[in-house]
């Protein structure tokens, strides 16, 4: 893109150089304000008056097309630049979007997450909670029957308290 700017600027600058010399009557002129110059050399008293006008309406014609050509160049360069600033848009917004989707997965993932670990502290709340009123159920049966011996009893008692805080945290962690 600088290349093409730079390109231009020259094709401009080679114009504008050129844009000063007329030729006529197979002469090359140049014309620098009032002065007529051929070969560097001032001749404008030297010509006619009409071929000074001519050649003044020549140099003027020559400059409207330089002017002509400048603002097409001028129009030129503005569609680039344009061009340019909708592509730089363009990917700026492909990049927003893609920032974005990234954020809803990352999102989409950490909900999901959370959603196991949720589940995961139902079923061991629900696991605690089976095993310790099958261990107190189991307590009760064997007491009912009378085959607990005190060290049996203290042993189920203390299975049962240890149960219970499993359950508790189990709960804490629902």
């Amino acid at each position: 893109m600088k290349n093409i700017f730079a390109t231009l600027a020259l094709f401009v600058f080679c114009f504008a150089v050129n844009a000063q010399e007329v030729v006529f009557k197979e002469a090359t002129y140049q014309v620098k304000g009032s002065k007529i110059l051929k070969d560097g050399a001032d001749v404008t008293k030297t010509l006619s008056i009409e071929d000074q006008q001519q050649i003044k309406d020549a140099f003027s014609v020559k400059k409207a097309e330089l002017d002509k050509a400048k603002a097409a160049e001028k129009a030129e360069l503005e569609k680039v630049k344009a061009k340019g600033k909708a592509v730089k848009k363009e990917e700026k917004a492909k990049k927003d979007q893609e920032k974005a989707l990234k954020k809803a997965q990352k999102e989409q993932k950490k909900a999901e997450k959370a959603l196991k670990a949720k589940e995961k502290a139902k079923s061991n709340f629900e696991k605690a909670g089976k095993k310790h009123k099958d261990a107190i159920s189991k307590y009760e049966k064997l007491k009912n029957k009378g085959k607990l011996s005190p060290v049996d009893e203290k042993k189920s008692l203390e299975n049962i308290e240890k149960l219970k805080e499993k359950l508790d945290k189990a709960k804490g962690k629902l």
